[in-house]
């Protein structure tokens, strides 16, 4: 099983430096619109709909929300701050009371456990961070800052297993995730604390006149929202009883069970750059 995550990893990897290196900036915001896509099919079955016409019409609502991102927000041409930043902290702010649920779990699911309810919750995180990911391209080096977001979020990840695994003692959410460690979740912390500082000499942020005290307070934030991605997947997956989203990566589990952690890393790095003033 190892074996074939770290395959499977590898190849998203180079799938995805590829894209980005390559493709010009619509057909990089179409590559993720159908990844993004992708996984609102895998939600759809969390949300309740177990149809395939429930699903279908589900992932059709979420491809065309995307769209309608696209044009508002002029994604295609020079998108303006004044139209992306009210909505990067609407999806900032989802994150917060997102918090306050996992951490009340399972009292929690009496706010969210309908249908219509966890249906709105995957349209507000699949929709915000694509449009923070492609908002991302569109600034200056966004390439770069695409990659330095999977890499905070795959650093703390690593961080947090590794720790977790030779330290861990004291459950950090228990009846969301048994499996996750308070030891583990400082691990990864520190992990996007080192990263934060290689990042300042190989991204120039010194170019766009942001401080190496704001690089390192917008890891750390995308790392603390990058495992609230992951424990708010997984009490959704709980509640509705499954262990993974899906089973379209080999060793991974679904799509969704891969990009948890960026749905909600995504949106607060984004928003944490342009308060940095980059």
């Amino acid at each position: 099983m190892l074996r074939q995550r770290v395959i499977t990893a590898l190849a998203m990897a180079g799938l995805f430096l590829a894209a980005v290196l390559m493709l010009p900036l619509f057909a990089l915001a179409s590559a993720f619109a159908l990844v993004v896509v992708l996984g609102a099919w895998e939600w759809a079955r969390l949300a309740g709909w177990q149809s395939t016409a429930g699903r279908a019409l589900y992932t059709a609502v979420l491809a065309g929300l995307l769209a309608v991102l696209y044009v508002y927000a002029e994604l295609g041409g020079e998108p303006q701050r004044e139209q992306i930043q009210p909505l990067l902290g609407v999806a900032c702010l989802w994150w917060s009371f997102s918090l306050l649920w996992v951490r009340s779990y399972p009292a929690s699911a009496a706010l969210w456990h309908s249908r219509v309810m966890r249906s709105l919750m995957g349209l507000l995180i699949l929709s915000s961070a694509w449009l923070a990911a492609v908002y991302l391209l569109s600034f200056p080096r966004g390439g770069l800052l695409m990659v330095a977001l999977v890499l905070v979020v795959a650093a703390t990840d690593i961080g947090a297993f590794f720790a977790g695994t030779r330290f861990g003692r004291h459950k950090l959410a228990e009846r969301v995730s048994p499996a996750k460690t308070w030891e583990g979740f400082w691990g990864g912390m520190a992990s996007a604390v080192a990263l934060a500082l290689l990042l300042w000499w190989v991204i120039p942020a010194r170019m766009a006149h942001v401080s190496l005290a704001a690089v390192v307070v917008v890891v750390l934030l995308t790392a603390l929202a990058s495992v609230l991605g992951d424990l708010t997947v997984s009490m959704v997956k709980r509640e509705s009883g499954v262990k993974d989203s899906g089973s379209l990566l080999p060793g991974h589990g679904g799509l969704l069970d891969r990009l948890d952690s960026l749905c909600s890393a995504a949106p607060v790095f984004a928003l944490g750059l342009l308060l940095a003033g980059w």
